[in-house]
């Protein structure tokens, strides 16, 4: 059978060959988070608050966001 390829909004609007980003803002703090939380966090790459970073659009970034997003925002490219 013939697979199929799930596209995203943004697969048009970019050229081929390179991957799909996410863009992401850190808007709330993660003092009185759990552990587990701040991790994720930190293991998006935020360092302050209000950043934003902008990450490849894979399943293990979207469960990362998935996890944390009272804290986290995804931007509209």
């Amino acid at each position: 059978m013939a697979e199929t390829k799930k596209t995203t909004p943004s697969d048009s609007n970019r050229p081929s060959g390179t991957p799909a980003k996410i863009r992401i803002q850190y808007y709330r703090s993660a003092i009185s988070t759990p552990v587990k939380h701040k991790l994720v966090v930190k293991g998006l790459g935020f360092t302050r608050l209000n950043q934003i970073v902008e990450r490849v659009d894979n399943n293990s970034v979207r469960g990362m966001v998935k996890a944390i997003p009272h804290l986290v925002r995804i931007l509209e490219s």
